[in-house]
C-alpha cells in the first residue's frame, strides 16, 4: 500500500473513532468515560487498535523513526511550552516568547 492509501484508510478510521462520541452528551464525555458500558469501551478500543496499526504502518511505509520522531517533539513542545508558564493556559505558543 501507498503512504496515501494508509493515510485514507487511517482518516476512515478516525472517523469511526469520532462516532463513538457522536451523539454522546458532554457530560459522558468526561476523562475516564465514567458512564460508558463495557461494550462501548471495547469497541473504542478496537477503533482507536485500527488507528495505531496505521499510524505505525504509515510511519514505517515512509521511513519514519516513529519513536524518535515522537521524542523530538515533545523536546520540542517543552521549549516551546515551558511548563511553568503555561500550565493551566491554552493561550498560543507566541505568548510565553
Amino acid at each position: 500500500h501507498t503512504p496515501r492509501n494508509i493515510t485514507l484508510a487511517m482518516v476512515g478510521e478516525v472517523g469511526e473513532v469520532s462516532e463513538c462520541f457522536q451523539w454522546k452528551p458532554d457530560s459522558e464525555c468526561v476523562v475516564g468515560l465514567p458512564g460508558w458500558s463495557e461494550d462501548e469501551r471495547k469497541h473504542l478500543g478496537e477503533e482507536l487498535s485500527d488507528v495505531l496499526l496505521y499510524l505505525v504502518r504509515l510511519a514505517d511505509v515512509c521511513d519514519v523513526d516513529l519513536a524518535a520522531a515522537v521524542a523530538a517533539k515533545v523536546q520540542r513542545n517543552a521549549a516551546k511550552y515551558p511548563a511553568s508558564l503555561v500550565n493551566g493556559s491554552r493561550a498560543k505558543y507566541t505568548a510565553y516568547q
